[in-house]
């Protein structure tokens, strides 16, 4: 099983690097975001864990970001992305139901699973993560495609330990993805659209 997106065309920065402390971001051609609106980060690494909540129509989804981890740079990537706005109005794409997958898939500003900000960064793994409910990870196209796209675990995943973990979902977060995966997909398929859809209205900071 794969928690993937498709690659999407290129863009004028392609092959331009940036780097936030050991954490380094490459613009190609990943990203649906052709006039790059958003910037990879380019300050210091923060330290320590960062409590997001992401509200979307179907109720707030609270997060955790771990940057003590090998997946602090996904972190990073993804405060700086909800800082500019990035996942403003965007819908999550893709819901799993399967009894090895149980996901929301969110962050393409497209919907359609190829889109993303534009830049990517290595997929960062110990080689021993599992994905059971509660993890916060990103999808990728293949190894060091890390972009914008991330998914949340509403339930144990068996997934090969191929995608960076950067954090953690709240309790009540969870509730919301339970309630969104009850009324599983618009086609009645095990993978596909969610049958309500789940727009992100912003992330911010909480507290």
């Amino acid at each position: 099983m794969c928690i993937c997106f498709l690659a999407g065309p290129g863009a004028e920065r392609a092959g331009q690097t940036t780097t936030a402390g050991a954490c380094t971001y490459t613009y190609d051609a990943q990203g649906s975001s052709g006039t790059f609106a958003v910037d990879a980060p380019t300050g210091d690494l923060p330290t320590g864990t960062q409590a997001e909540t992401i509200s979307t129509s179907a109720g707030d989804i609270g997060i955790t970001l771990d940057y003590t981890g090998p997946g602090a740079c996904a972190a990073d990537s993804f405060a700086t992305l909800a800082s500019q706005s990035f996942f403003d109005s965007t819908l999550c794409h893709r819901l799993t139901t399967s009894d090895g997958l149980k996901v929301l898939q969110c962050g393409d500003p497209s919907a359609t699973g190829s889109g993303g900000p534009g830049y990517s960064f290595p997929t960062a793994v110990a080689g021993s993560e599992t994905y059971g409910r509660g993890v916060l990870a990103m999808a990728n196209a293949g190894d060091g495609t890390d972009g914008s796209q991330f998914f949340l675990v509403y339930g144990d995943s068996q997934l090969d330990p191929a995608y960076t973990v950067f954090g953690t979902i709240d309790e009540a977060g969870l509730g919301v993805l339970d309630q969104v995966a009850a009324l599983g997909t618009a086609d009645g398929s095990q993978d596909g659209q969610p049958a309500t859809a789940v727009t992100i209205a912003g992330v911010t900071p909480a507290g």
